[in-house]
């Protein structure tokens, strides 16, 4: 998804604003899977955010890079906010087609990319739901690692989850493109902890190479995300025997308290929630939740 930049003008030495761009230094950029890197950008002093409790950075946040070599612009999502020293990490894979992501993957450390946001692309509300279902495929997964991060690993668990319990189900293609395990092993380590509050479930195409680590095979899966999975992870039966038995699963899906977000390439999104709208809207929902009987209001396309 790139937009072509619109002429928002750039400032140094101000607060990082949705209507201009800023220059940020890139400190690191290190490879963690085939055409997968972590890129760190580091954020000049003057121009953070005063307040990190601020409405405007509450998850789920983003921020638009603009390619200077054919002026678009493309969201990232940090995987965890502004951390404490002021760097901003994003997971980003380089696509054949993709300008935005081969543009970043080619910057060195001390190059100088320009920045601006934060957007919102959903506002969550702590406390409002009873449970969270989170769909990700590919880089889909660091909205959620965001959201999780402020919501269960940042030390505020007690509170963030005494009404919602998350659950994520994740895909990608091989293991070799699964997050990178320092993102991965501390959610796991959660779900162990606390699977009343969290659960993971990750799914692969194919297991062929290296194996990873036993804590992650435990929740690893061969094959896609799938009504059953989506079905099960959400305590809904799987086969309904009878008319009546459809129309009573129906309306209790109706009745809860229960979001689910998906993010992911556009294929997977439309497959599990139904197509974009106009100009990426969130058009109807459609695909596997709408046969589950899901409504607008209870799924939201990232």
């Amino acid at each position: 998804m790139a937009f072509q930049y619109r002429g928002s003008p750039t400032f140094r030495h101000k607060p990082l604003s949705p209507d201009y761009f800023i220059p940020a230094t890139v400190s690191d950029n290190t490879q963690v899977g085939p055409d997968l890197a972590v890129l760190t950008l580091s954020i000049p002093t003057d121009s953070r955010t005063a307040d990190e409790k601020a409405p405007s950075l509450d998850p789920i946040w983003s921020i638009f890079i603009k390619d200077d070599d054919i002026q678009v612009e493309r969201p990232y999502t940090p995987l965890f906010g502004f951390e404490e020293n002021g760097n901003i990490r994003l997971w980003i894979k380089r696509y054949q087609l993709g300008e935005v992501g081969r543009w970043l993957h080619s910057k060195q450390a001390g190059d100088t990319i320009e920045i601006r946001g934060p957007s919102k692309p959903f506002p969550f509300y702590e406390g409002r739901w009873d449970e969270v279902l989170m769909i990700s495929g590919g880089t889909g997964f660091s909205p959620f690692h965001q959201l999780l991060f402020r919501q269960l690993l940042r030390g505020n668990h007690v509170a963030a989850t005494k009404k919602t319990r998350f659950t994520l189900l994740h895909a990608s293609r091989s293991l070799a493109e699964l997050p990178p395990l320092p993102l991965l092993q501390p959610l796991i380590d959660f779900a162990v902890a606390h699977p009343e509050h969290f659960r993971v479930q990750l799914f692969v195409d194919s297991a062929s190479g290296a194996p990873p680590p036993e804590s992650v095979v435990r929740h690893l899966k061969v094959g896609r995300i799938d009504k059953s999975s989506i079905a099960h992870s959400l305590g809904i039966p799987d086969k309904i025997s009878t008319w009546a038995s459809w129309i009573s699963s129906l309306w209790d899906i109706r009745d809860k308290n229960v979001l689910v977000l998906v993010c992911g390439p556009e294929r997977m999104v439309a497959a599990i929630a139904g197509p974009y709208g106009k100009n990426y809207s969130q058009g109807m929902v459609g695909g596997i939740l709408a046969e589950l009987g899901f409504e607008a209001g209870q799924v939201w396309k990232l």
